[in-house]
């Protein structure tokens, strides 16, 4: 590679820049930064885990556990076409399969894959590679990554982010020339195609296109086709997959249903105070509404955005002294805006607006503030106003560093958004079921003390389905009982839990349930065995009746006999004379009774003593 430099060879393009890269060093600066943001995401998401899935993480499981590889990846009929995203998740949980608890670091990864492209996009754009960093840790810390991290769909999210940020980048740098031209123009076309398939939302995107085009002045008729081909192939593949063209809205909706112009623009504005680190919304979408924050989230707010509004008054002014020049401040001023706009308006359209949705533009925004500082600092040094330029990098400082613990205040209202408690409960079913028990749980019947978390019959019979490798769990059943006393005796193919709202939990209390209903004073164990002489303390069942069944594993003797007594009173006298023979008292329903119980025989030559007395016969009760 050396030599073909040296001695002017042709030489890939690619490979030349690739060698250059090395050569330069400039890899441990990315290198240091992939380390950098890697930690940084990992630490500012801890705390966050999936360990069961629930609702529409749920559903998505259920479709990848039960249709075939092309009914998953393209559900032709059904109300989305989202078949790149579908390949994507049908991935993701073949890689997965029951480890549930890797899909968070996995979304970390995917969230630190984004913040270092935005890293290299910011480097670019400011020439620094200490903007790049701090754009990648503004976006790490936002509140908004909510869902991206703690959410099987926050797939769809990541992916529709990185390439709606690959879909602007590749237009800003066709608009000013510094990438081939036709080559970042096309590239920026596959992406839109793509990002459709992701999620539909991103077809509002297109005009950017024609806007550039513009802006290029382009006669070339082939990059005016382009995006046009790719738009009508985009509405075609609908049209021929879901039959319709309208994307569909929120929480089931249609948006042509739902849209109204003056909701619209009140949830577009809402979008804007996001972003300059605003909750707009309602406690159960945004976390808490600024109204509601304390002092020192707003002022620190409100400083943030003082420092925004220097760095675009400078950039202003620059750009009034200088509007004689052909700088292209407006040309690319235009994309940012348009681009921002354009997904602030898509994501306006439907029943609400969730921060998750406000991602992209924040992005964005933080794309353009690196671009606003790259054009303030360029050629600074060369006209002797270093102050200048330590004042720029001050006031970019000063907003990420105020705006952090903004954010990570926001990431500790995540328990108030709308399915944060639901997630935290089914996280606690499957640590107290599956995290115990694993494999064993399979088979079991599990009885949940109340309903207070309204568990879907859809939940109750698929939840337990993903922690088993035939993606079955058969004769694993979820029973929900108002009280204790509306089950039998605990059987040890039985598990009984307690939701617990006040924690957004449930609670194992087998062994309590097992103890109140059927307790061993003396002489009865676990397996069955019972000695000479025992005594237990049982709960009766709604009818009153405690039933007993007794084995004796040996040959039979004359005058075998058991004699049972109740609080201290004799009641049945059972003559062993089968093997196998059964014994029923009556008490008061749902009394708790002492039951003594007392054999004239034992197992002759029992290897195995565990009391005083000897091992005498095998007994299960029963008291339904």
């Amino acid at each position: 590679m050396r030599e073909h430099l040296e001695q002017g060879l042709p030489i890939n393009d690619g490979r030349r820049k690739r060698y250059r890269w090395l050569l330069s060093g400039r890899w441990k600066n990315d290198l240091m930064a992939v380390v950098l943001l890697t930690a940084f995401a990992f630490w500012v998401n801890r705390g966050i885990s999936i360990k069961g899935l629930y609702m529409d993480d749920l559903y998505l499981w259920s479709c990848y556990g039960e249709q075939s590889f092309v009914e998953f990846v393209f559900p032709v009929g059904s109300t989305r076409f989202r078949f790149l995203y579908y390949l994507a998740a049908w991935l993701e949980l073949a890689l997965v399969g029951r480890h549930v608890e890797w899909l968070v670091p996995l979304n970390i990864l995917l969230n630190a894959g984004i913040a270092f492209t935005l890293y290299e996009m910011a480097k670019k754009f400011s020439r620094s590679s200490y903007v790049g960093i701090l754009t990648g840790i503004a976006f790490l810390s936002s509140r908004m990554a909510y869902y991206q991290i703690s959410q099987v769909y926050g797939l769809m999210e990541t992916m529709a982010l990185w390439m709606a940020l690959g879909i602007l980048y590749c237009l800003c740098r066709y608009l000013t020339d510094i990438m081939d031209g036709w080559r970042g123009f096309r590239t920026a076309c596959g992406l839109y195609f793509g990002i459709c398939f992701v999620h539909e939302r991103y077809m509002v995107l297109v005009p950017l296109f024609f806007l550039v085009l513009v802006f290029r002045r382009e006669r070339n008729w082939r990059r005016w086709a382009a995006p046009i081909g790719v738009f009508a192939a985009v509405q075609a593949i609908r049209l021929g997959t879901i039959g319709r063209l309208m994307p569909a809205g929120t929480g089931h909706t249609q948006v042509a249903d739902t849209f109204s112009l003056g909701t619209a623009v009140k949830y577009a504005l809402s979008q804007v105070a996001y972003l300059f680190g605003f909750n707009a919304g309602p406690q159960h979408l945004s976390g808490q509404n600024f109204r509601q924050a304390p002092l020192w989230v707003l002022a620190f707010v409100i400083v943030a955005d003082i420092m925004l509004a220097g760095m675009v008054l400078c950039f202003l002014i620059k750009w009034v002294r200088e509007h004689r020049k052909d700088t292209g401040y407006f040309r690319v001023s235009m994309l940012f805006l348009g681009f921002i706009g354009g997904c602030i308006a898509c994501s306006s359209v439907t029943i609400r607006v969730e921060m998750r949705w406000i991602y992209v533009s924040y992005a964005a925004s933080l794309l353009y503030l690196a671009w606003i500082f790259g054009a303030l600092t360029e050629g600074i040094l060369q006209k002797g106003l270093l102050s200048w330029a330590v004042h720029y990098v001050a006031m970019i400082t000063a907003y990420v560093v105020l705006m952090l613990p903004v954010e990570l205040y926001g990431r500790s209202l995540y328990p108030n958004l709308y399915f944060w408690p639901d997630q935290l409960r089914y996280n606690s079913l499957a640590e107290v079921t599956y995290g115990v028990y694993g494999d064993g749980l399979f088979g079991k019947h599990i009885y949940i003390i109340g309903n207070d978390y309204d568990m879907s019959d859809f939940t109750a019979e698929t939840f337990f389905k993903v922690f088993d490798r035939e993606r079955k769990a058969e004769g694993t059943q979820v029973t929900h009982i108002d009280d204790v006393r509306d089950i039998g005796l605990v059987t040890g193919d039985m598990l009984v839990l307690q939701e617990d709202p006040a924690h957004n939990r449930f609670l194992d209390v087998t062994e309590a349930v097992r103890l109140l209903k059927f307790r061993s004073l003396y002489g009865y164990y676990p397996d069955n065995w019972m000695d000479e002489q025992a005594r237990v303390q049982v709960m009766a069942g709604s009818t009153g009746e405690i039933g007993m069944n007794f084995y004796y594993p040996r040959e039979l003797t004359s005058d075998q006999w058991i004699t049972i007594s109740v609080n201290g009173e004799p009641q049945v006298y059972l003559e062993m004379d089968a093997d196998q023979k059964q014994a029923q008292v009556q008490v008061e329903p749902y009394e708790t009774v002492t039951l003594e119980l007392e054999t004239n025989f034992y197992v002759p030559q029992a290897q195995e003593q565990r009391g005083e007395k000897k091992l005498a016969v095998l007994v299960s009760f029963t008291a339904d």
